[in-house]
């Protein structure tokens, strides 16, 4: 984490980590929909819903969503004006090598591929997944859901390890985010390679069937 982050995340841990659940909870809200959106808060998120859980554990049940909801937020945000710039919009904010990756991991991975991003730690890249899903209209409801259910897989996960293991976790992440994408990108490319192998084992089963059945001769006798 940057020196101008780090002194961030100290305010921010005296200022709202601090504050009651009413003022403390629409702030995470805004807080993750700027960083999803507009503004670039790396770990920022991540530190708030640590620092809470770990100085009060019973956070962990309810104040990831309120990170998990600003980071929706800020996605549909930048999706939407994605959605109605289109390629020109897209193009002035991130480089053509950038786009072109993002557009075939929607064509290869469909919901995984804003799905894992949302789930991983820095360095592995968001935004441009969330804009590329704008220019692509990718639907609108699959889209959220799925922002939705891999943020707060994220922030649970982090709010369950900072109950048990305290600051620790923060500096794990920070320090071995690359680690973790790698791990995680294997295990998907593993899981993929199983998919696609048994899917075909079993078209090509079912077309040799289909073969075999059209090459039976009529039974012409029948009923005679």
């Amino acid at each position: 984490m940057f020196d101008w982050l780090l002194t961030i995340a100290r305010w921010l841990e005296k200022y709202i980590i601090g504050l009651p659940l009413y003022l403390a909870a629409p702030a995470m809200i805004i807080i993750g929909a700027l960083d999803s959106s507009l503004l670039s808060l790396p770990e920022i998120n991540d530190y708030l819903v640590i620092g809470r859980c770990i100085k009060n554990h019973s956070a962990v049940f309810y104040f990831p969503l309120f990170a998990a909801a600003g980071s929706v937020l800020g996605c549909y945000l930048l999706y939407s004006i994605m959605r109605r710039g289109g390629q020109a919009v897209l193009r002035k904010r991130f480089s053509l090598e950038n786009i072109r990756r993002a557009e075939r991991a929607y064509e290869r991975f469909g919901f995984l591929a804003i799905a894992v991003p949302a789930v991983l730690p820095p360095p592995l890249p968001f935004k441009i997944f969330v804009a590329t899903a704008g220019t692509l209209e990718y639907p609108r409801w699959k889209f959220l859901l799925t922002i939705m259910l891999a943020r707060s897989f994220r922030y649970y996960v982090e709010g369950i390890l900072a109950v048990i293991y305290g600051r620790r976790v923060l500096l794990f992440i920070r320090d071995n985010g690359l680690v973790i994408v790698s791990i995680v990108a294997s295990l998907i490319l593993i899981g993929l390679l199983v998919y696609f192998y048994f899917t075909r084992k079993r078209v090509t089963v079912t077309e040799a069937e289909g073969t075999n059945e059209s090459l039976d001769p009529p039974d012409v006798g029948k009923g005679f």
